[in-house]
């Protein structure tokens, strides 16, 4: 078991190294270039996400769909991996993940419009997409198409599922006591009421767990911002200053170099968002919506909302804490996050462990329709029912088992997923700008899709 837990890391620290890191960076600045900024458009975006597309075809409403991609987005990483990339790259990382997260807008905006472009239906009248119907309608290469649903299947169970609800029972047990396989029971429970019920079910519960959960911990960093309003500018300084200039950082944080702040910040803000994983245009293909370019601009809004404000909003509150309270030990992302809400009266343990709760379970909810929508892509309609139990069965074991294994081996997978995915986002990124013409440059945005697209 060492030996395959060695060979996974290895392999896991080659796949997220600088050329992974690089190609998607790489892929958010072209597509940005190309697009001529669609991040400008983020606002219209925001209002169209909230709005029903009435008469569009689909399986659940815009919201829905991005709701659904925000709980798989939404997660431990905002909160712990933040500050993990801070123990590691210094203060500077925040200004790195989050510019990764404005130029990421205009991947996720580009997959959202494939991922409509593409999509078939079928006989039941049900929408599928991604990557994968990208890759073999779009570019005919079907063998490609086949890897990214099996990487998307096999990630599934391991960063969507077992580790979620291993996070879940171990912040229970570490928090309240709470027995492993109690936690495990419960989960389980909660998720096969919700999974079962197939996408609708799954998007209903995320499009009101999402905005909630998502409030609350944004809530409770705005707290920790206003006791510690005289440290933002200085934390804003430092973070700027130590993106560039190495010795900025001090203290605790005078090893890291502007390469670590980089390739820590850059990394934590890909993983987080997920632009360019391939993960999210698999729900936005269920979207109702009247051409791709909408379904494209509410997509892009998840990048927005999970990195440019959320994990900013966590950067900020863990700098401006370490300033204000120099005695936080800052080598430990984990227990650097726990310090800093520590710091809320009463509330800020239960604060950060409700956030943390949700967020992971939500976590599970969403990539259960990645799994799922992967699986029917392999082997059709019949292996349904059978995924869905072994998802479920899956959070219980996930819930008592040790799973560092399993943590190297789903960062493998989501590595692997991205590539295929890059692939067919820069082989077509000129239908992206034809479409993106057609309906966005062109003031086209109501416009109905025509029957030969």
């Amino acid at each position: 078991m060492e030996a395959i837990n060695n060979f996974f890391t290895e392999l896991s620290s080659f796949l997220w190294g600088w050329p992974m890191i690089i190609l998607l960076l790489g892929t958010h600045i072209f597509l940005t270039i190309k697009l001529r900024f669609p991040q400008r458009k983020i606002f219209t975006a925001i209002r169209m996400s909230v709005k029903r597309d009435k008469n569009a075809t689909g399986d659940v409403s815009q919201f829905g769909a991005l709701a659904t991609a925000l709980a798989a987005t939404i997660g431990t990483g905002n909160i712990i991996g933040v500050s993990t990339a801070i123990a590691l790259g210094g203060p500077g990382a925040v200004l790195w993940c989050w510019l990764t997260g404005v130029f990421g807008i205009s991947t996720k905006y580009s997959e959202g419009l494939l991922a409509i472009k593409y999509r078939v239906k079928t006989a039941d009248g049900k929408m599928l997409g991604g990557p994968m119907y990208a890759l073999e309608k779009g570019l005919g290469w079907r063998w490609l198409a086949i890897l990214f649903a099996l990487f998307t299947a096999l990630a599934s169970f391991g960063i969507g599922n077992t580790v979620q609800a291993n996070a879940i029972a171990t912040l229970s047990h570490n928090t309240y006591g709470i027995n492993p396989y109690i936690t495990g029971t419960v989960i389980c429970a909660l998720a096969a009421a919700v999974i079962l019920g197939g996408v609708k079910s799954i998007a209903k519960v995320c499009g009101m767990l999402v905005p909630f959960m998502a409030l609350f911990y944004v809530l409770g960093c705005i707290y920790i911002l206003i006791v510690n309003a005289s440290y933002i500018w200085p934390a804003l300084q430092l973070i700027c200053k130590s993106a560039f200039t190495p010795e900025a950082a001090g203290g605790g944080f005078a090893g890291t170099t502007v390469m670590m702040a980089a390739r820590f910040g850059i990394a934590r803000g890909l993983f987080s968002n997920e632009s360019g994983l391939g993960s999210a245009p698999i729900v936005a293909a269920a979207a109702q919506t009247r051409n791709p370019v909408r379904q494209a601009l509410v997509s892009s809004t998840g990048t927005f909302w999970d990195t440019v404000v959320i994990c900013a909003l966590t950067g900020i509150v863990i700098v401006s804490s370490i300033i204000a309270y120099p005695d936080i030990s800052y080598d430990d992302g984990a227990a650097l996050t726990k310090a800093a809400f520590s710091k809320i009266p009463y509330v800020g343990t239960p604060l950060l462990t409700f956030g943390l709760l949700t967020f992971a379970f939500s976590t599970i909810l969403g990539w259960s329709y990645y799994g799922e929508r992967a699986v029917e892509y392999l082997k059709g309609r019949k292996w349904m029912l059978t995924y869905r139990v072994l998802y479920i069965i899956a959070v219980f074991i996930g819930s008592i088992a040790n799973l560092t294994v399993v943590w190297n081996f789903a960062d493998c997978m989501n590595a692997l997923m991205a590539i295929p995915n890059l692939i067919s986002l820069l082989c077509l990124n000129g239908i992206i700008v034809h479409e993106t013409r057609k309906y966005l440059w062109r003031n086209r945005l109501d416009a109905e899709m025509e029957e030969d697209e």
